[in-house]
């Protein structure tokens, strides 16, 4: 049992009352008479804290129970935001507004996103914006979706996120774990290597000297006193010889891989399946291989998903190399052991992705770790896909304030959806009040 009262030593000036009406009624006794307690309405003023503890005790005290909950406003915490990258600042292009703006919050089923919100919690709650929710957050029930739908009302405020221009669509792509086959020695139909770090390759963080440059990396090799970029796609072999991690059995899913950032490999020689995690990147921007296809004539907009270019490329084996070199990035790779197939890979926050439920976004536009409302719509439909999700990854494709991509988890049928999905859509931040 949890008890409310007196566990929180809040000072006055940190206080903020709150009105939660009550109406409990508790399963009988055991024993051998039939008796019935009621308790009758009751107004009670809480702190925040106090109103969440109580949502969480009354499941295990109560067989009904209702809250109306009078939320006045909140002064803002200070809280670590991203400089705006145009003349626009914070204030316009993130605009607070309530919860009942956001098109199906009511609706959400939000005990989905809450392993996602511990998991955030986990890399976030030393942080003095994120200490309180967080600690009150372990004590909530996070299969009761009242609950937690009190619980983000009272202690986070959404912000619409707007364009410099006012719009506020978007673009929400989508991304998956993939599963390959492979093998640890090169032969058969194992030709296509994956690569791990190569020693001399170099990252360098200016950010101490120029905190513009916060999040941004570059990479390359040292000749001489010089720094020089590292190979491209097209020069990468020779330059990373020596640091096969695995060898798979097919060019283009060994490329898409690198896309999505992460994935499984199945080793039939020791029927295991091991995990290959993002390590690094060879410097290099990413470039999208659709695009290139779509500038050259050879595929219509609405024909680039991945689908359309994987079909484009069985039907061009000859041209395969041209394509694929047409985006220069490369990502590195280190193997993980696959502890529980339920866990997703680690993203750029380093927690476990939650398939539909957690989402890749631009660190320059947003913090990372922090809740998003999204309203997007299913891949090539029309069906909403309105939800609650957590930004836990980066991506180098993934550039702008209104862009996301959405990971839908492991296997075919996730990849089927994320190769597909490419749609319009809009945004919120939950931030700590």
């Amino acid at each position: 049992m949890i008890f409310v009262g007196g566990l929180f030593g809040f000072r006055p000036e940190n206080m903020v009352h709150q009105t939660i009406k009550i109406n409990k009624a508790v399963a009988p006794q055991a024993s051998n008479a039939n008796n019935h307690i009621a308790f009758t309405p009751m107004l009670i003023r809480f702190t925040r804290a106090r109103i969440l503890l109580l949502a969480a005790s009354l499941s295990l005290l109560a067989a009904c129970t209702t809250h109306v909950i009078e939320k006045p406003a909140v002064k803002a915490k200070p809280i670590s935001l991203p400089k705006t990258t145009s003349s626009a600042s914070w204030d316009d292009l993130y605009k607070p507004v309530s919860f009942s703006m956001l098109p199906g919050w009511e609706q959400d089923q939000l005990a989905e996103v809450w392993p996602a919100f511990m998991a955030s919690c986990s890399a976030l709650r030393n942080k003095p914006e994120w200490k309180e929710p967080c600690s009150i957050a372990k004590d909530l029930d996070g299969k009761d979706n009242a609950s937690i739908h009190t619980f983000f009302e009272a202690f986070f405020t959404p912000h619409q996120i707007t364009n410099p221009d006012g719009n506020n669509d978007g673009l929400i792509t989508g991304y998956y774990e993939p599963l390959l086959r492979g093998s640890r020695q090169r032969g058969g139909v194992f030709q296509t290597p994956l690569h791990r770090t190569p020693a001399d390759l170099l990252t360098i963080d200016l950010s101490s000297v120029y905190p513009e440059l916060k999040n941004m990396r570059l990479r390359g090799r040292l000749v001489g006193n010089k720094v020089v970029p590292y190979a491209s796609r097209a020069e990468i072999l020779p330059a990373v010889m020596g640091n096969e991690l695995l060898w798979v059995d097919d060019a283009t899913d060994a490329f898409f891989l690198q896309i999505q950032g992460s994935g499984r490999v199945y080793l039939a020689e020791t029927d295991e399946t091991v995990r290959l995690a993002y390590a690094d990147q060879n410097g290099h921007p990413y470039k999208s291989i659709g695009r290139y296809l779509i500038d050259k004539g050879e595929l219509k907009l609405e024909q680039a998903s991945a689908q359309g270019i994987k079909e484009w490329l069985n039907n061009n084996l000859a041209r395969q190399d041209e394509l694929l070199n047409a985006n220069p990035s490369v990502v590195f790779f280190k193997e993980e052991k696959i502890i529980n197939p339920a866990i997703g890979p680690k993203g750029a926050l380093g927690v476990p992705l939650t398939g539909q439920r957690s989402i890749a976004i631009d660190p320059q536009h947003l913090p990372l770790g922090v809740p998003v409302f999204l309203s997007t719509t299913q891949p090539n439909s029309g069906v909403t896909l309105q939800k609650l999700v957590m930004a836990q990854d980066t991506g180098g494709a993934i550039r702008g304030a209104i862009r996301a991509d959405f990971f839908w988890g492991f296997g075919s049928a996730a990849g089927e959806l994320a190769g597909r999905m490419k749609q319009k859509g809009a945004m919120w931040i939950l931030l700590p009040k």
